[in-house]
């Protein structure tokens, strides 16, 4: 079976990115007036958001989510972390761009798409900029109870979301795909954004690293795996070989640049047809998506004439 060389994207925020300018202050404070009392001048005199505040955080993330995705309903537990909304949207219109490479320089119509969201989280971010961007389907799980009940809840907050996630928990921790995908069922991507730590031991030594993705106070369980970022993808990759017809593209977004060569390597162990790399760098993170797939050219035609082509 032929295997292409990992291809490498140049670095920069995806120019479908509603987020790729400054943000409109008073855009965001006319749909969530809450947001103006944390709008403080910079070193320039420029207004700009408290980012040191999580309230402040939580609310630009609202609004954000309000003004420029039309979902009006967002609230979770301050117990889990707030996504930065500009970052995770860029992960999903870079899968977008795979799927459209994969299909001959056409995006698949979204409502042909079904994406697995693994560790969708108490806020169903994903899954929310997948349903409003494109319009796909999606599959939701994560090993917490209480996070899948605070999706579920977002989704039948929101009525363009409705009927368009599926939120299914994860009974086995150490399992990804077994348990929530069936042999015979089909998702066309996989997602996820593996926990970066080991322990909370961990977690609060790489708080004090230049550049560090999080603060101390914004460590949460969800962000440690027994293994780390490096023990999570090991586990993830083993298992997607596991379900190679079931999924077109699986994908993950990887932090440390450590992992990505090691991981690369392992794929074309396992018999990956295809990986590639797309560097990520939105405000201060910079990461890596690894996408893969394990189909044939004759299986990725076949799977493409079954799902995406349009019935005349």
């Amino acid at each position: 079976m032929s295997k292409e060389k990992p291809k490498r994207i140049k670095n920069k925020i995806h120019s479908r990115n509603k987020n790729k300018e400054r943000y409109d202050l008073k855009a965001l404070i006319a749909v969530n007036p809450e947001l103006k009392n944390y709008i403080k001048p910079n070193i320039k005199g420029e207004d700009t958001v408290d980012f040191s505040n999580p309230i402040a955080i939580k609310l630009l993330n609202k609004s954000l989510l309000q003004y420029y995705y039309g979902i009006k309903n967002w609230d979770f537990s301050d117990d889990y972390l707030c996504p930065s909304i500009p970052n995770k949207a860029d992960y999903i219109h870079h899968m977008a761009d795979v799927l459209v490479e994969s299909n001959f320089g056409q995006l698949p119509s979204g409502n042909k798409i079904t994406c697995y969201d693994i560790g969708m989280g108490a806020t169903c971010i994903y899954p929310i900029i997948g349903v409003t961007e494109y319009n796909w389907n999606f599959i939701g799980s994560d090993i917490d109870e209480n996070a899948i009940i605070s999706a579920q809840s977002i989704v039948s907050k929101n009525d363009a979301l409705k009927n368009k996630i599926t939120c299914r928990l994860q009974g086995t921790k150490k399992d990804f795909f077994y348990g929530i995908i069936d042999k015979e069922e089909k998702v066309d991507l996989s997602i996820c954004n593996p926990p970066l730590y080991a322990s909370l031991e961990d977690a609060i030594k790489g708080t004090h690293k230049k550049n560090a993705p999080y603060r101390v106070s914004e460590i949460k369980e969800e962000l440690i795996y027994d293994g780390g970022e490096t023990g999570f993808l090991q586990k993830y990759v083993k298992e997607s070989k596991k379900f190679a017809e079931n999924c077109f593209w699986f994908s993950a977004l990887v932090s440390k640049q450590s992992n990505q060569k090691g991981m690369v390597e392992f794929l074309g162990e396992l018999g990956a047809t295809q990986t590639k790399i797309i560097p990520m760098g939105v405000g201060n993170k910079s990461s890596q998506i690894i996408a893969w797939t394990f189909l044939s050219k004759e299986a990725q035609i076949a799977w493409k004439k079954l799902r995406w082509t349009s019935k005349k």
